[in-house]
């Protein structure tokens, strides 16, 4: 009828459902029960073991970079490099791409001993010989990339804590998988044995 209220829904079985190796009923077996055991306390270990495994991951991690960081700080320099040759021309100058497209280029630069060094690094399309761009380089002269920034060692620590996050996941889902696997051959072993002694009861003819 119109207006009428409907009625309330049942309550959702889903808890019910989800922990029935748990509850005590006829039709559970010890197999069961042991499997809800396992699964329980691998769901305790993940909830305890995740944020763990993130700080630990994430500290090692942070540590490594900031030395590393460090390290490059010190023994990289930013300078000037003139080019020894004409970068090459891009097809379709003035487009999107060859804004984007960088040509491996030799370049000739002065480290802070005075020492002069060639190297090739990725430069604009068609610039000249002769032009001068912004590099980093090495105490060996070699053409390196910046060193890390602070805001690099946090993502590198970042992720290197959600990466242990998933691994202690991946884990405890392979060892329940696993502890599943092999409670389930028990189970159809055990099956096959009791049918074995019952089969005969029900195939023999009066």
């Amino acid at each position: 009828m119109p207006g009428r209220t409907p009625p309330p829904l049942p309550p959702r079985e889903l808890p019910r459902v989800m922990f029935w190796r748990l509850r005590r009923n006829p039709l559970r077996r010890r197999s069961d029960l042991a499997q809800a055991w396992i699964g329980l306390g691998l769901a305790l270990a993940v909830s305890a073991g995740t944020p763990l495994a993130m700080f630990l991951a994430g500290d090692a991690a942070h540590r490594h970079y900031a030395r590393a960081a460090q390290h490059q700080a010190a023994t990289r320099h930013h300078t000037t490099a003139v080019l020894v040759e004409d970068a090459p021309r891009h097809p379709e100058p003035g487009s999107a791409e060859a804004r984007k497209t960088r040509y491996p280029t030799e370049v000739r630069f002065t480290d802070p001993d005075g020492d002069i060094h060639t190297a090739e690094t990725d430069v604009q399309p068609a610039l000249p010989k002769g032009s001068s761009i912004r590099v980093w380089a090495d105490t060996d002269g070699r053409i390196t990339d910046p060193p890390l920034t602070t805001g690099q060692v946090r993502n590198h620590a970042m992720g290197s804590a959600i990466i242990a996050a998933l691994g202690v996941h991946a884990a405890a889902a392979a060892t329940y998988s696993t502890a599943a696997r092999v409670i389930q051959r028990r189970n159809l072993a055990a099956w096959d044995t009791a049918w074995a002694e019952t089969a005969p009861r029900w195939s023999t003819s009066p």
